[in-house]
């Protein structure tokens, strides 16, 4: 059976790091994020700014490879 761990921040101090770095990727693509709740978003909204961020995060690292 699968363990549900949730959104669980691993590393606390991370926590505001990673909201910032969530609403800069939304805003990079165009979504109207907004602190708190945002059941409003559609799926392909919120899709966007998590692929945005994933994309960000490999490209930082494969510039940490170079």
């Amino acid at each position: 059976m699968a363990s549900n761990r949730g959104n669980r921040v691993l590393v606390p101090q991370a926590k505001d790091a990673l909201n910032r770095f969530k609403m800069e990727s939304a805003r990079e693509v165009g979504v109207n994020l907004k602190e708190g709740y945002n059941g409003d978003l559609t799926s392909r909204e919120a899709g966007s700014v998590g692929g945005n961020m994933v994309k960000k995060m490999i490209e930082a690292y494969e510039q940490g490879l170079k």
